[in-house]
């Protein structure tokens, strides 16, 4: 079965950067999850709606907590977190949007399961710059997730070229990325050189 592929933006880029990189890597990624905590609704929208005019399916984007946005926007899905609204009240009401749910325990993802969420990305799995003197999670927990829901898990935190086959040995539906790609010196050769080992 194949692997998913997530993008998801890092807030340190400019928009017009960002777009530019979405633009040339959507071909080979299942996802892109716009996450711009210092960016408004209306800024968010702005991205999305650039996105669309330069032929990035919407049914591939994700809008980070922004209901209102992924719904107005006609996106795919929208990703909560632990602020997020509760997974079963976003169901109830949009019943059409593909939720995923950050989670950081086994208890967490069962939960999200239990209230309804189409998908969970779990982290970090290995160290990251992002998350510095917290000690990853790791796969062993990566993989004790993967059994206990039955809904897809995506792995998320340091993963890179060098230990994404440790990810894959894992019933991980795949991996999220974020610097590693969009920071990387040329994101459309660090993306296919992920799609290839994902689609192994």
């Amino acid at each position: 079965m194949k692997k998913e592929l997530h993008v998801i933006s890092t807030g340190r880029q400019s928009i017009d950067t960002l777009i530019e990189i979405v633009t040339e890597i959507h071909p080979f990624m299942d996802g892109f999850h716009v996450r711009e905590k210092k960016l408004g609704a209306k800024q968010v929208f702005e991205i999305i709606e650039r996105l669309a005019e330069r032929g990035v399916p919407l049914s591939k984007i994700y809008v980070n907590d922004r209901i209102d946005v992924a719904v107005c926007s006609q996106v795919r899905g929208v990703q909560l977190t632990f602020e997020s609204l509760p997974v079963d009240i976003v169901k109830k009401y949009f019943p059409n949007l593909r939720i995923g749910c950050s989670v950081h325990s086994l208890e967490e993802a069962i939960q999200k399961e239990q209230q309804g969420a189409d998908f969970l990305i779990f982290g970090h799995i290995f160290e990251t710059a992002s998350k510095p003197g917290i000690a990853p999670r790791g796969v062993n927990r990566l993989s004790e997730i993967c059994e206990a829901v039955t809904i897809p898990v995506l792995a998320i935190g340091g993963i890179r070229l060098d230990n994404i086959q440790k990810v894959m040995e894992t019933k991980s539906s795949g991996v999220a990325v974020m610097s590693g790609i969009l920071e990387s010196r040329n994101p459309l050769e660090t993306i296919q050189a992920y799609r290839k080992i994902l689609n192994c």
